[in-house]
């Protein structure tokens, strides 16, 4: 039974004047609150995962979880997490409100169009599409090299018949005939510049500096060259507020943005991170993916913008994926683990490993992993959120009370004055485990023409499968003795980093042979089913 939305506002410390309800059991935080909070006095604890099958591990779940035996056992906790993208709901993976008695609710309305920031970052990323097109169409007063315009346009689907399009077609009053291509919202740059944004002027300011194109001289073409950062923050105004729901045991959580892991950071708002740490003792923050993609970027992205401290680290395995990266022994996916936990203490941040546990895990099989993790010295508790709640993550919660208490200094992977070639081989080599990098042509080309337009200094974001530490989802467990490919590099001027393209990765997905969709539907009472 949800409890409304001002008694959960009320719990949490929030005051009525700065809370904008959506309903009963849904409101946005207006930024006006960080005027009267303190400065931050919470813990940080990121939750990261080992390499996911298809299906996920459960990270969601087991973030939501721990948050809610936080607040069982007498600490003030919240949980952060992104909104839930439709590709996914649609698609394969379901949503990302968690699961069993460790969701965040309303269930089916975070999952579906939610508060309608997707919607409002969709509509801000293609009014940039239609004005470039509009001014190309109306002069061309900027010279617009049409060959070279590299701004997409989005939709919040899976439809790879969206990857390569055709616009301007049908004549003259239809504008120039070009190429273009769709992205799904969640690799949108705007929904990237949502999430790293620390304020409107900050918003704006980003906006402006998007790269779409470049002129017959090869000058930059900037969104602020188009005059439209100001209407897009017209329509990202209230998407930049975080939203305030519940858990399924009436504890407070904050879900904002929604970038993928693969093909963008990977985490929620800056701006949610900041007022939870206002607000809270205890801050879960849900990283997307394995250590390598969600929990690097946090690190080497998130926290310099933020300006975060990392206290504490879970990392959310299950006998399912390690069966998985062991080709059915699970013994064989054990160092999958490894390399993950090698990573979060490469980032010098201490590490709970967190299983969840699925009803047909053996005794035997969480004998093996807990032998395995207690040979390494490493604290590990099995979870059971999803069937028993803030119970079934009690022994996983007095593991990070006691952990949070260590000291831990936060080292990042690369150092910003790196240049981008050294960026990317230090991820390679120290979170992949690569032994080397290869470029394309075209990479080698365009590496050497960011650095000389002044973005060699930025955080690098890469683009790879999130299904193997490698960029070939088909190198399961640990691979060794493999070099990377780096087929492509871009900058996102805006949200302020160098995103690198590694293997096949793509950004607009695919639905599978037989999507979720299928599944779903109204019932006789129009009651929503098949949303999981």
């Amino acid at each position: 039974m949800m409890i409304p939305i001002a008694e959960v506002a009320e719990k949490a410390g929030i005051p009525s004047e700065f809370l904008e309800p959506y309903g009963k059991y849904m409101a946005k935080i207006d930024l006006g609150i960080k005027k009267v909070l303190g400065e931050r006095k919470g813990r940080l604890i990121l939750v990261t995962a080992t390499t996911p099958t298809p299906a996920g591990e459960g990270k969601t779940t087991n973030a939501i979880g721990l948050s809610m035996a936080l607040n069982a056992m007498g600490r003030k906790a919240v949980v952060t997490i992104r909104e839930p993208s439709l590709g996914p709901v649609f698609g394969v993976k379901g949503g990302a409100a968690g699961g069993g008695k460790a969701q965040v609710l309303p269930f089916e309305k975070i999952n579906l169009l939610f508060t309608s920031d997707f919607p409002a970052v969709s509509a801000a990323h293609n009014l940039l599409s239609a004005m470039i097109d509009n001014h190309i169409h109306q002069g061309n007063q900027l010279n617009i090299d049409i060959r070279r315009v590299y701004w997409p346009r989005t939709i919040d689907m899976n439809d790879r018949a969206l990857r390569k399009i055709a616009v301007g077609l049908g004549g003259k009053a239809n504008g120039f005939p070009r190429e273009d291509s769709f992205v799904i919202t969640a690799a949108s740059e705007i929904m990237a510049i949502l999430a790293l944004a620390t304020s409107y002027e900050d918003l704006k300011a980003r906006l402006g500096r998007v790269l779409v194109g470049r002129t017959m001289k090869l000058e930059e073409v900037h969104a602020s060259d188009l005059k439209a950062e100001g209407a897009m923050s017209v329509l990202l105004r209230d998407a930049l507020m975080p939203n305030l729901v519940q858990t399924s045991e009436g504890t407070p959580a904050l879900i904002h943005a929604g970038p993928f892991a693969n093909i963008a950071h990977g985490t929620n708002s800056v701006t949610a991170i900041d007022i939870a740490l206002r607000l809270f003792d205890y801050v879960v923050v849900e990283a997307g993916f394995g250590a390598d993609l969600g929990a690097e970027k946090f690190v080497d992205i998130v926290t310099r913008i933020g300006g975060f401290k990392v206290d504490a680290v879970v990392v959310v395995t299950s006998i399912r994926a390690l069966m998985n990266h062991g080709e059915g022994v699970l013994e064989k996916g054990f160092p999958n683990l490894e390399k993950h936990v090698e990573n979060v203490r490469a980032f010098g941040l201490p590490a709970v490993i967190a299983l969840n546990r699925f009803p047909s895990d053996t005794p035997e099989q969480i004998s093996a992993l807990k032998a395995f993790c207690s040979k390494r010295g490493w604290k590990m508790e099995v979870s059971e959120v999803y069937a028993k709640g803030s119970e079934g993550g009690k022994e996983l919660a007095a593991d990070i009370i006691e952990v949070v208490g260590q000291k831990s200094k936060l080292t990042y992977v690369y150092e910003l004055e790196d240049d981008l070639k050294t960026k990317v081989s230090k991820l390679a080599t120290k979170v992949y485990g690569a032994r080397g990098v290869t470029y394309a042509e075209d990479a080698e080309s365009d590496i050497r023409s960011l650095e000389k337009r002044g973005y060699g200094k930025l955080p690098v974001c890469v683009a790879k499968t999130q299904f193997s530490l490698s960029d070939n989802p088909k190198l399961l467990g640990r691979p060794t003795g493999f070099d990377v490919s780096v087929r492509g590099v871009d900058v996102s001027a805006g949200a302020g980093f160098v995103v690198v393209y590694m293997g096949d990765i793509m950004l607009m997905p695919g639905l599978p042979k037989e999507p979720a969709a299928v599944g779903m539907g109204l019932d006789e009472k129009n009651n929503i089913f098949g949303v999981f």
